[in-house]
């Protein structure tokens, strides 16, 4: 087989933990033609956007300490991966030689003061750039023959949408499978990494927090793998979080629409963008954890598992989110209302993840994260009353959470909706707002967040979920 191994940031998240990792790479590459896609070390790229805000305002103390922990975190590291002391001191020169970029990039963010969606890339970009010679090295130290790139040195071209950049895949495929393609050929592994990539212009940019797996899905499709595995801390997909429900289990297979939905709606298993690619080349990814490899995971294909008949297959919950309602009489029969009301939020960088609309075409309610909801009422308010007063008035609940109640067997059948409904009503909680799309795939409502998990604990005991 050929595969792409994407290793996240808790499976690479100490030296000891690297090791494994370089010797399950080694393990399958011995009858597999192996790519290694890593992520930084856990943790690193949150302190990096620190870092980064520290470095705006001039506090130039505060990167020279940061600098110093990241060099020591990462050399500890090395020393836990490797046991080769010529394989280790190689790997801490290219480290030592980051970290010193790192500084000076960071300093003069200090000197000009800004910070730019372009710099605060090129800064995020060290995590990554840090980690994979480590898991390079400690491959190495098992006596295989790989090499390690950048995602931008891998040949990942994307546009110049900085921190949530887009893949240009067919110039992408061109230049993936002219650098990677010869070394598989030798059973040379390549170690490349997560997150990274390039614009047109060669100038660094990102693919989204948590976009490793989204690197994985680009080479996967670019080298048209025959599958594409995600190893993670978890087991696979389950059916909701067990933290809130014990009896939860693995689900086996899911089909690309239950993965990219669960993944929307907090399955931690799986980057939701990641799954774009993938689905349109029809090619299989597979949850897997790293501390348990004999365990096949969850399964992601074109189709749902064909023996599975019931109809709801994972609840989920998402918090940290708000429900914004605007109100507003002249919205009725205004053809380009809704649309003055959308332009706002997405000109002030706000994502709409779930909407609600009466057939009165009075009122519109929305779900959007909590961290956002000053931000959305303030522009709203503005704008709107710039456009003629088309609204009279925006509230907001802060203290909801969004559950969502996925399958695709939901799809046609009869009577879920009023199952779910029905359960939650006896358990004596108001549902606060309904969304569900033409796929069916999905039913959405918002309830209080205090309510959440007793709704979960509910929907999953009524369609018996926890049962294999």
């Amino acid at each position: 087989m050929k595969l792409v191994m994407k290793f996240g940031g808790t499976s690479v998240g100490s030296g000891a933990n690297i090791r494994h990792v370089a010797g399950l790479v080694t393990e399958y590459a011995k009858n597999n033609k192996t790519i290694a896609v890593v992520s930084a070390l856990s943790g690193v790229t949150n302190s990096l956007i620190e870092a980064s805000y520290h470095a705006q305002r001039s506090n130039e103390k505060h990167i020279q300490a940061f600098t110093k922990t990241l060099l020591a975190k990462h050399t500890d590291a090395i020393k836990g991966a490797i046991t080769s002391e010529a394989i280790q001191k190689e790997v801490t020169e290219i480290t030592e030689k980051s970290v010193a970029e790192l500084e000076k990039i960071l300093t003069g963010i200090c000197y000009i003061g800004e910070l730019t969606a372009k710099s605060k890339d090129y800064v995020m970009s060290f995590g990554e750039r840090l980690s994979a010679p480590i898991v390079w090295g400690a491959i190495k130290d098992h006596n295989a023959q790989t090499q390690w790139f950048t995602g931008k040195d891998a040949g990942i071209v994307t546009d110049s949408n900085f921190g949530d950049a887009d893949p240009l895949m067919n110039y992408t495929t061109h230049l993936v499978q002219e650098r990677l393609e010869p070394l598989l050929e030798k059973n040379i592994i390549p170690v490349v990494t997560g997150f990274i990539a390039a614009n047109q212009d060669g100038i660094v940019t990102t693919v989204g927090r948590g976009g490793s797996d989204y690197t994985a899905t680009i080479l996967g499709v670019a080298l048209q793998t025959d599958e594409v595995w995600i190893w993670t801390d978890v087991d696979g997909i389950m059916t909701t979080d067990p933290k809130i429900v014990p009896s939860a289990r693995m689900l086996p297979q899911l089909s690309y629409q239950e993965a990219t939905e669960m993944a929307i709606f907090g399955a931690k298993a799986m980057h939701p963008r990641a799954l774009g690619p993938v689905s349109r080349a029809d090619i299989p990814i597979r949850i897997r954890n790293t501390n348990n490899p004999k365990n096949p995971g969850t399964l992601i294909t074109k189709e749902s598992q064909a023996d599975v008949k019931e109809a709801a297959k994972a609840v989920a919950m998402i918090k940290d989110v708000a429900m914004l309602n605007v109100y507003g009489a002249t919205m009725v029969g205004a053809p380009d209302s809704y649309a003055k009301v959308f332009d706002v939020l997405g000109k002030n960088g706000i994502n709409v993840m779930m909407i609600s609309v009466a057939a009165s075409e009075a009122n519109i309610s929305m779900v959007i994260k909590r961290e956002l909801l000053g931000r959305a009422i303030s522009n709203l308010e503005i704008a709107l009353q710039e456009h003629g007063g088309i609204i009279s008035e925006v509230t907001a609940e802060d203290d909801v959470a969004v559950i969502a109640t996925i399958g695709a067997n939901m799809k046609g059948a009869l009577g879920v909706a009023s199952k779910i409904f029905s359960a939650v009503a006896k358990k004596g909680i108001n549902i606060r707002m309904i969304a569900q799309g033409s796929s069916e795939l999905n039913i959405s409502f918002v309830v209080k967040e205090k309510d959440g998990i007793a709704v979960v604990q509910t929907i999953h005991e009524e369609f018996n979920l926890g049962k294999p």
